[in-house]
């Protein structure tokens, strides 16, 4: 039987789901994504759980989908059918549910990021939406990226692929907080224990006031952004785009 790749503990009332697969840089890889997804659902459903926290392994967060799973596969086969339920989870969980990004998130790594009600990161940590420069689209992603972004940077980002900062994160809306490196457990602790003085009847009934979406309106949301980012994994320029990130060289489009 392979490793376990997620983590669960709770201690004193916080979940804490723990990405473990530095290896390929904690990729949402097929394994990782079933794990992830239980452990979410174990979390939501634990009476004694009143905050879950999205942890890390290794110097990387998360950097979105698994690419050698990717490449070469059909669009009814690809692992990002399966992301929009893990992001649904984490956006309409009654529970509060608080990301710690020690180091970078990309493309997928994001869009949990902001699925997440809290966000906090190190000074040190980057982010990007690289999809563009693969070949495919941030479809999936933009249902619960956009609602945090501001319109203009979400246009810059997202067409440019470009690396920015957690300071700029900060900024544009994409994570509350970002400090020292060694203040960040710290600070993770601040948040989770705000959260533990609310009453849990009260925050789940905020957190679906808070939502601008409706569980529907977001399913049907997801299922037009998966049919739009699948067919690109699996287009011609998509699998270039991937096999050219595998094969270290620029994809056949790049002047």
């Amino acid at each position: 039987m392979a490793d376990e790749l997620v983590h669960y503990e709770v201690s004193a009332g916080v979940a804490r789901v723990t990405l473990d697969s530095p290896h390929n840089r904690n990729a949402l890889s097929t394994q990782l994504r079933g794990e992830l997804r239980d452990h979410l659902a174990a979390a939501i459903a634990d009476d004694d759980v009143r905050v879950i926290v999205l942890d890390h392994t290794g110097p990387v967060f998360c950097a979105g989908m698994d690419l050698k799973e990717a490449g070469g596969a059909s669009s009814s086969a690809q692992g990002v059918n399966e992301f929009p339920a893990i992001l649904e989870q984490i956006w309409t969980s009654p529970k509060p549910v608080v990301a710690k990004l020690a180091g970078p998130a990309r493309a997928g790594g994001v869009g949990i990021v902001a699925a997440a009600d809290i966000a906090v990161a190190a000074e040190t940590a980057t982010f990007a939406f690289t999809e563009v420069r693969i070949g495919v689209v941030p479809a999936i992603i933009s249902v619960t990226v956009l609602p945090r972004l501001l319109p203009r940077a979400a246009h810059e980002l997202f067409l440019t692929g470009e690396l920015f900062d957690a300071e700029r994160a900060v900024r544009i809306g994409l994570i509350n907080s970002a400090v020292p490196a060694d203040r960040l457990d710290a600070e993770v602790d601040r948040y989770t224990g705000m959260l533990s003085l609310g009453g849990p009847t009260a925050l789940a009934a905020t957190k679906e006031m808070l939502r601008r979406q409706r569980p529907d309106e977001m399913s049907a949301d997801f299922a037009e952004m998966l049919s739009l980012s699948a067919g690109f994994f699996a287009s011609a320029e998509g699998q270039e785009g991937i096999t050219a990130f595998a094969q270290k060289r620029k994809p056949n489009w790049v002047p």
